[in-house]
């Protein structure tokens, strides 16, 4: 007797099983959504929201590392800065409508980069666009944890 066979639904509950979970880490007191990619690959399943002056401003400085599957969206920005960041991470530029701009893989610490026209910025553990195949183009959606 063969397997069933995994349906879109299987996929969708995963992902709902995932935000129903305790987050593997609760670091900041920021809100936390699950990111989505364009073919139902998990962006995060943590991401932390930094949608204020302050935690925006803040992002991932201090931290120690971003585990896999843990983000960091910026939102309103167009740009970024890795001053104080302690490790490499990649950037996600998004329009309002979190399709991806452009991306900057592997950015080490002490470095700028930014995108005209992006909205937010997402940041990732160094190598998950990669791993992930996160480009330009590519749309993500979202869901509150």
């Amino acid at each position: 007797m063969e397997p069933p066979m995994a349906t879109e639904d299987d996929d969708r509950r995963d992902v709902l099983t995932l935000v129903d979970q305790e987050p593997a880490t609760n670091r900041s007191r920021m809100q936390k959504l699950v990111l989505v990619g364009t073919r139902g690959q998990l962006i995060c399943d943590v991401c932390h929201l930094a949608n204020r002056t302050h935690t925006r401003m803040r992002g991932v400085i201090g931290w120690r590392h971003l585990r896999r599957g843990e983000g960091v969206l910026l939102r309103p920005t167009f740009s970024i800065h890795t001053a104080f960041v302690r490790f490499p991470i990649d950037v996600v530029f998004l329009d309002p409508d979190l399709k991806v701009l452009s991306t900057a893989e592997n950015m080490k610490p002490w470095r700028l980069a930014g995108y005209w026209g992006a909205n937010s910025v997402l940041e990732l553990p160094a190598g998950e666009c990669r791993r992930l195949g996160v480009s330009a183009g590519d749309r993500l959606a979202w869901g509150q944890i």
